[in-house]
C-alpha cells in the first residue's frame, strides 16, 4: 500500500525531531559562551562538598542554594572518602554520590563535577588515599607507574558511575574538571595530564566538556593548562577582575570567561583568628564578574564540617580545624546569613529567582551540661585499643607501615639510662608527625609538636617506661609535601643516645568506642597479666600540669515527649584542652579550645536519639577539668568558631591578594 505524502513527511522529520530534543552542553568559542541545548548559557554556581554534610541535610542545603538564585553547584569527589582500602569502595550513606547527583537534578541544579584524582579542598592529603604511601618513594600527581595504576583503578570505578549523570545522558553534570590547580604543583608533568584526559575521555566520551582550574597568574597556567581541556581561573574578591580574566585569555583567547573558585571566605588553621571576608567587598567583585558576562562559582557557598579526621593541613605544618565554615553564605550548620541574602540580591539582577520561600535555618537546642567521668587512660586500655597487638621494632614504625590511616599510635620503650636531672628528649629531624603526648611511668611530662616543639626535658629512672602517643592531625593537602607520613617518622634521642627497642601499638579507637568497650571499668589484661600502672615518679622540674591521655564518658537523655526534638546543637568543652569526641559512637571531630579559634563543635540532630540515652566519649589528650568536680561538657545552641585564645603568626597566603587557594 502506498504511503501518503503526509505520512512520508512525518517519517522524514522524526530523526530531526529526536536530534533536536537530545540534551547537549558545549563551548561556543565564536560567541565566548557555553551552549546548553543550543542556547547561550551562563552558570552562577556554588561549591558544596557532600562529604562534609550529613546526607539527611543534603536536600536542605541544596534547596537553599537553589533559592539563592544559583543554577548550578560544584562539588569535589574525594578519592580517599570512597576507597579507604585498595579495591574496597564505599558509595553508601554520606558517600552516596549517585543519590547526591540525582537530588541536584530533582531540585533543578546543574553540577560541575571535580573528581580529581587530587582535589586539595583542605581535605586530608588533598583527597588522595594514604595507602598510596605504601610505596615510600612514590611521586604523587605524576606518571609514576604505581600512582597511575591506582588512579586508573579508581577512575575505572568512579567515571562509569557518573557517566549516566552527564547532561547529554539526561543527568545534571555539565562539566568535569581534570585534576585540580596542577599549575601550583612542582611536578609539571604534561604526560600525566595527557594520561588523565585520555582516561576521562575513554570513560565519559568525547562530548563532555573537560576543564582545568588554576590561579589567575601566568606562572600557574604554565603547567596547569593543557590543549583539549578548557582552562579556567580562580581568584577572590578585592582584586582586579578584568586583569584576572585577561590571564585566562592568554591561554583561552576565545570561549566563556570562568572563575571556578570565587572565594566567599577563607580557610582557618588552629591557633589563628577565624577568617572573615567582607560582604561589601565580596558583592562588589561579584557584580563586576557578572557584569562581564562571566561564569562564576562561589567557593564555598556552604563549607560544612571536617568530621572525624578528614581535615587537611598546610605547610609549615598548620592543620585546619573541625569546622569548615569558611565564612560562607550558609554557615557550617546550613544557617542563612547576611552574606547569603546580599548575594541573592545581586543574582536577581541577572536572572529570575525561583518562586517560593527560602527554607529557614534549622532550629538549635541547648541540652545543657553533661557530667563526665573518667574511664581509662590510653596506656591502661592497650589490650582492647590495639586489636592487631604490639609490634616490636628496633626503630619507630610509621602509621602506614602498620596499615593505619588516621587517629593515634602509641610507641613504648624503656629509658636506657637514669635521668636524675632534666634531660632533653628530642626529635632532631623534626620527625614527630604530628603531635606526641609523652609520659614516663604513667606521668605526663610534655608534648612534642611538628615544626614547633622538637625537644622537651624529662626525668626518670633507667628502665622506666616511656610512652609516646602520636596524633595524626591531618595530612598536608597542598604543595609539594603531600607525601605526608604520620607517626614517628624518624628516631627520638634522649640526651645524646638514640632510642631503640620500640613496641608500637596501632590503635583502633574508633572501632572500640563504637562498640562501647571503654565503658568497662574492670582491669584489663595484657599478655596474660593484669596491668597495674607503676607508682608515678613525680617530676623534678618544671611543674607538670598535664595528665596522661585519658578517656571520659557521660550520658544524657533527650525527652521523647517534647515535639521537634532532637535538634541540632553544639558541644563545648569548658576548661578542657584538646582531644577527640564521639557521640553515640560517631566521631564528631577534634576539639582544641586552648588554641582556638574554634571552641564549639557542630552536632547534627541525626546523631542524637530520643529513644535511648546518648553516649558521649571524650579522649582528652592534655588535661581534663575533672579534679575540681567541674568535669562537664556542655551542649549549647550558639556556635563559637572565632574564639581564638592563643594567637600565632597566620599562614602567609592572603586570599584577597593571592590568586590561588591553598
Amino acid at each position: 500500500m502506498a504511503l501518503t505524502t503526509a505520512a512520508l513527511l512525518f517519517i522524514t522529520f522524526i530523526p530531526f525531531t529526536l536530534a533536536a530534543a537530545a540534551p547537549s552542553f558545549s563551548i561556543d568559542y565564536k560567541n565566548n559562551s557555553f551552549l546548553k541545548d543550543g542556547e547561550p548559557f551562563r552558570y552562577i554556581s556554588g561549591s558544596v562538598h557532600y562529604s562534609r554534610i550529613p546526607r539527611v541535610y543534603w536536600k536542605d542545603r541544596l534547596l537553599k542554594m537553589y533559592m539563592a538564585g544559583l543554577n548550578a553547584v560544584q562539588t569535589y569527589v574525594p578519592w580517599n572518602f570512597h576507597e579507604p582500602i585498595p579495591g574496597v569502595y564505599n558509595f553508601t550513606g554520606d558517600g552516596d554520590l549517585s543519590y547526591f547527583l540525582q537530588l541536584c537534578k530533582d531540585i533543578g541544579l546543574l553540577v560541575i563535577l571535580r573528581p580529581g584524582p587530587y582535589i586539595c579542598a583542605e581535605w586530608d592529603m588533598g583527597g588522595l588515599p594514604a595507602w598510596l604511601l605504601k610505596k615510600k618513594d612514590i611521586v604523587l600527581r605524576s606518571t609514576d607507574p604505581d600512582y597511575l595504576a591506582a588512579v586508573d583503578g579508581w577512575m575505572g570505578k568512579l567515571l562509569p558511575l557518573v557517566k549516566s549523570y552527564l547532561y547529554q545522558n539526561g543527568g545534571p553534570i555539565i562539566t568535569v574538571q581534570v585534576e585540580n590547580e596542577y599549575g601550583s604543583y612542582f611536578a609539571c608533568d604534561f604526560n600525566y595530564l595527557r594520561h588523565l584526559v585520555k582516561l576521562f575521555r575513554s570513560h565519559l566520551g568525547d562530548e563532555v566538556v573537560l576543564f582545568s582550574t588554576d590561579g589567575a597568574a601566568p606562572g600557574f597556567l604554565k603547567c596547569g593548562a593543557l590543549q583539549g581541556v578548557y582552562a579556567t581561573v580562580d581568584f577572590g574578591p578585592g582584586g582586579n577582575v578584568t586583569a584576572a580574566f585577561e590571564t585566562q585569555r592568554q591561554v583561552e583567547p576565545r570561549g566563556p570567561l570562568v572563575n571556578s573558585e570565587f572565594y566567599t571566605g577563607w580557610l582557618d588553621h588552629w591557633g589563628e583568628p577565624h577568617s572573615v571576608t567582607s560582604t561589601k567587598i565580596l558583592i562588589k567583585s561579584l557584580t563586576e564578574i557578572l557584569d562581564l558576562g562571566a561564569n562564576v562559582n562561589l567557593y564555598m557557598f556552604i563549607g560544612g564540617t571536617n568530621f572525624a579526621y578528614w581535615n587537611g593541613a598546610n605547610t609549615p605544618f598548620a592543620p585546619q580545624p573541625t569546622s569548615y565554615d569558611y565564612d560562607a553564605p550558609l554557615t557550617e550548620a546550613g544557617d542563612l546569613t547576611e552574606k547569603y541574602f546580599a548575594i541573592r540580591d545581586v543574582i536577581k539582577k541577572y536572572r529570575k529567582l525561583p518562586d517560593g520561600i527560602v527554607p529557614p535555618s534549622t532550629p538549635k537546642f541547648a541540652y545543657g551540661p553533661v557530667k563526665m567521668k573518667k574511664l581509662q587512660t590510653v596506656s591502661e586500655s592497650l589490650d582492647i585499643l590495639s586489636i592487631s597487638g604490639p609490634v616490636r621494632s628496633p626503630y619507630p614504625l610509621t602509621f602506614i607501615q602498620l596499615d593505619q590511616v588516621f587517629g593515634f599510635m602509641l610507641y613504648q620503650t624503656a629509658l636506657p639510662a637514669g635521668c636524675v636531672t632534666p634531660t632533653p628528649l628530642s626529635s632532631p629531624l623534626n620527625g614527630v608527625h604530628d603531635r606526641a603526648y609523652v609520659s614516663v611511668d604513667g606521668v605526663a611530662v610534655g608534648i612534642l609538636e611538628r615544626d614547633k616543639t622538637i625537644s622537651i626535658n624529662i626525668t626518670g629512672k633507667a628502665g622506666s617506661r616511656l610512652d609516646v602517643l602520636v596524633e595524626n592531625m591531618g595530612r598536608v593537602n597542598y604543595g609539594k609535601y603531600i607525601n605526608d607520613f604520620k607517626g614517628l617518622v624518624s628516631n627520638l634521642t634522649l640526651g645524646n643516645k638514640t632510642l631503640g627497642n620500640w613496641t608500637v601499638y596501632s590503635l583502633s579507637i574508633d572501632e572500640v568506642v563504637k562498640a562501647g568497650l571503654l565503658w568497662d571499668s574492670r582491669p584489663h589484661r595484657k599478655h596474660g597479666k593484669v596491668v597495674v600502672p607503676p607508682p608515678p615518679i613525680p617530676p623534678t622540674s618544671p611543674p607538670i600540669v598535664l595528665s596522661p591521655p585519658t578517656f571520659y564518658g557521660g550520658t544524657f537523655q533527650i525527652p521523647d515527649h517534647i515535639p521537634d526534638l532532637p535538634q541540632d546543637t553544639y558541644i563545648r568543652f569548658p576548661n578542657w584542652r584538646k582531644g577527640q569526641v564521639w557521640i553515640n559512637g560517631v566521631n564528631v571531630g577534634r576539639y582544641w579550645p586552648s588554641r582556638g579559634p574554634q571552641v564549639t563543635l557542630f552536632v547534627p540532630a541525626c546523631l542524637l536519639s530520643t529513644s535511648a540515652p546518648n553516649n558521649i566519649t571524650v579522649l582528652e589528650l592534655e588535661s581534663a577539668p575533672c579534679s575540681d568536680d567541674q568535669c562537664v561538657v556542655e551542649f549549647t545552641d550558639v556556635p563559637v568558631i572565632n574564639g581564638t585564645i592563643q594567637y600565632q603568626k597566620p599562614f602567609t597566603r592572603n586570599p584577597v591578594h593571592m590568586y590561588s587557594r591553598v
